[in-house]
């Protein structure tokens, strides 16, 4: 007797069904979040490094131009010979600079002169005196001239400076103060030069 084979199970309402013959579908796998965003940023960023690159490169030769403004004594658009090109101007810095050095330092001191000819006599060499009103000195005739200089005293009455001939000669004196110049001339015997400032009451010598 031959046993009575039955239908294969039928699925259940709500089972999931399956082709004949066919393995189960797996379930797909879920790509990892943000792969895709990091190497795009990647490459974004190696692409802004080059650019930055690029601008300081430009910033850099954008310095280095020689028609940018050049600092006192350099020659601008000057040619390779030394020469200067048209529309442009050498300027030299040290111009004018020891006038001006000068200036500041003679109205700081004052400034006391003599020369000319002036052969000793019986009574020995030329006779000079300078200073002021509260300190005087006497000078030495050396080679036809004589020169000294003494710190401004704002407190002083005069300056001033004589230099008395020996029986003959020529001669001419000066003294200087705050920019300001007296002179004064002998000639013969024993005559004196003499050349004076005072203060004035407003301020200034004269």
């Amino acid at each position: 007797m031959s046993q009575q084979q039955y239908p294969p199970q039928q699925p259940g309402w709500g089972d999931p069904q399956q082709p004949f013959g066919q393995p189960p579908f797996g379930v797909p796998k879920r790509k990892k979040a943000g792969t895709g965003k990091v190497i795009g940023l990647g490459c974004l960023g190696l692409a802004g490094l080059f650019v930055l690159i690029a601008l300081i490169g430009a910033v850099a030769g954008g310095g280095s131009s020689s028609n940018g403004a050049k600092g006192p004594g350099i020659k601008v658009g000057g040619a390779a010979d030394g020469s200067t090109s048209k529309g442009y101007q050498t300027v030299d810095a040290s111009e004018g600079s020891d006038h001006k050095a000068e200036k500041r330092t003679s109205e700081k001191v004052v400034i006391f002169r003599v020369w000319g000819t002036a052969p000793a006599g019986a009574l020995g060499p030329l006779n000079i005196t300078y200073g002021s009103d509260s300190d005087n000195r006497d000078g030495a005739f050396e080679n036809g001239k004589f020169e000294a200089t003494l710190p401004l005293d704002d407190d002083a009455v005069y300056f001033s400076v004589t230099a008395q001939l020996q029986g003959s000669g020529d001669i001419h004196c000066s003294v200087t103060v705050g920019g300001k110049t007296k002179k004064a001339h002998a000639a013969g015997d024993y005559n004196i030069c003499m050349a004076q400032l005072s203060s004035g009451l407003l301020g200034g010598w004269h």
